[in-house]
């Protein structure tokens, strides 16, 4: 009994050393700037309901107007002010993982990056932060996908979707080709995704954006738009 009580108190005194690790004002800072990143990219979703709107715009503190009007507008306002902040974030602590913020806490900053246009400045952080197991690794996988799909090549994971304005050379009209942005080995592209965490297949993830996975090549891709422009 003696040495049950005394194995309760070491674990006791074990998880309250954690719990003081967690940097409580840190991380009720990237609470914010969480909620305010998925909150207006919840909001322009059109298939959320005028309640959910409503919600929304309180937690983003815009009116529900100015929300409907300019919610692309206000995005940026939001982005450029989070990118600020994390920055400075970034410059005090580092990459604020989950040792010292908890979850979902510590994706704030890959989130805010993920829609900067400071990706190739800060995905070492992310890579570093992915593989320590301070951020869960898919999103490594994530901004390394919208990293080098930015610079024209092939992404690895699949997560990457691109639309563009093409001409229909049947009907001579212009319309929307929305495609996965190829994938080098993509016939290995769910091996990968399994691995790094994801809980889809390349094409569940397509469909869920809204667009039928097709393996395209990067050379496809380029006829394909060039021709038809």
């Amino acid at each position: 009994m003696r040495t049950l009580l005394l194995l309760l108190v070491v674990l006791l005194s074990l998880n309250s050393s954690a719990q003081k690790t967690v940097n409580i004002d840190l991380k009720q800072q990237l609470d914010t700037i969480l909620k305010t990143d998925q909150g207006i990219r919840e909001f322009v979703d059109t298939e959320v309901k005028p309640a959910r709107k409503d919600t929304l715009a309180l937690l983003l503190n815009y009116p529900r107007a100015m929300l409907d009007k300019n919610p692309w507008l206000i995005m940026r306002k939001i982005d450029s002010l989070n990118i600020h902040k994390v920055e400075q974030i970034i410059a005090n602590y580092g990459y604020p993982g989950k040792t010292m913020v908890g979850e979902p806490e510590n994706t704030a900053v890959f989130y805010v990056v993920q829609h900067s246009n400071k990706i190739q400045e800060y995905y070492p952080l992310i890579e570093k932060a992915g593989k320590s197991g301070e951020l869960p690794f898919k999103y490594t996988a994530m901004m390394l996908d919208r990293k080098l799909s930015g610079e024209g090549k092939e992404q690895v994971y699949g997560t990457q979707v691109f639309m563009q304005t093409i001409k229909n050379p049947k009907t001579g009209k212009k319309e929307a080709f929305e495609y996965v942005v190829p994938i080098k080995d993509s016939k290995n592209v769910n091996k990968r995704r399994m691995k790094a965490g994801f809980d889809s297949t390349v094409e569940e993830n397509a469909l869920r954006l809204g667009v039928v996975y097709k393996a395209y090549t990067l050379e496809e891709i380029k006829a394909k738009t060039k021709t038809e422009k």
